[in-house]
């Protein structure tokens, strides 16, 4: 269920610092047209530090009624706090979200076995299906495989997404795992490779932008054209690396924008993108065959 392109998707807000709903919508509808597999609402691209739990039980609920069952929805529900964790969890649940998931608690650095205890009471206190996820640039602490290899014992965890860019780290988690373990990139640059050493697909940032291409990467790569794949990755690979000019979600919100998609307002403490990189993002966005607004 959980395999292929999953958007990380953003969340659009007006000049007014409100959330715009409208555009949530047509992106959603949009994602669904171009073929993308999933959609993960309110992650690290959809801004979760800077909204409130109020806003962000909403995108998630707004999400899921509008796929209504056309895609999986993962909401993310991941906190440094376990209890604010657990409370958006089970707000995902009630709002009948297919998986939650939950990044590693950030600024804090907890310890592995600290790391291992957060999980366990979140998938023993919710029960919906949960993804880990592993960003360690983000969040100053690393989830080492074997922790990984401990929480897949719990029912409720069915996966991660590991963002790390490691192959290494990838075949570790292989290593100490069942093999119905989902296993999705969090590294769009590494993403075709990951799912060559048999990862089950992404959650991309670089589908906000081209879904349709992503999506197809990701088709051919999990049939095992790997060949083909790398033609799409290549041509895509400029936008994959565009879209880190400055802290995500910044580039892919502005991408966005020039796109005609969304407005461009983003939450402080993050502003819009510098203007000394945005020839290099347009030019991203252009060779990968899509069109800017006038």
């Amino acid at each position: 269920m959980f395999k292929g392109s999953m958007v990380a998707l953003v969340t659009p807000m007006k000049a007014d610092n409100s959330l715009d709903w409208d555009a949530l919508h047509k992106l959603v509808e949009w994602h669904i047209e171009q073929g993308t597999h999933g959609i993960v609402a309110v992650g690290t691209t959809g801004e979760s530090a800077t909204l409130n739990m109020a806003e962000h039980a909403e995108v998630i609920r707004k999400v899921v009624d509008q796929v209504n069952g056309r895609i999986p929805v993962v909401a993310g529900t991941g906190a440094n706090s376990t209890s604010e964790a657990l409370e958006l969890t089970a707000a995902a649940k009630d709002a009948c979200a297919d998986a939650c998931l939950l990044v590693t608690p950030y600024y804090n650095k907890p310890p592995q076995e600290g790391l291992y205890q957060h999980f366990k009471v979140i998938a023993e206190s919710v029960a919906i299906p949960q993804l880990l996820y592993n960003v360690p640039g983000r969040t100053a602490v690393d989830m080492q495989a074997d922790t990984v290899g401990r929480l897949a014992e719990l029912p409720n965890i069915i996966g991660i997404k590991e963002a790390t860019g490691s192959m290494e780290r990838l075949q570790a988690i292989q290593a100490v795992t069942p093999d119905e373990f989902i296993l999705l990139s969090g590294d769009d640059g590494t993403a075709l490779e990951f799912m060559r050493l048999g990862g089950h697909g992404e959650i991309s940032v670089t589908a906000n932008v081209a879904p349709a291409l992503t999506a197809k990467l990701c088709e051919l790569a999990l049939a095992g054209d790997v060949e083909e794949a790398q033609i799409i990755d290549e041509r895509l690979m400029p936008l994959h690396n565009t879209l880190f000019l400055e802290a995500n979600p910044i580039p892919v919100k502005w991408a966005l924008h020039r796109m005609g998609l969304i407005g461009d307002a983003i939450r402080l403490p993050l502003t819009p993108l510098a203007a000394e990189y945005r020839p290099a993002l347009e030019a991203a966005i252009e060779s990968a065959g899509i069109s800017l607004s006038k």
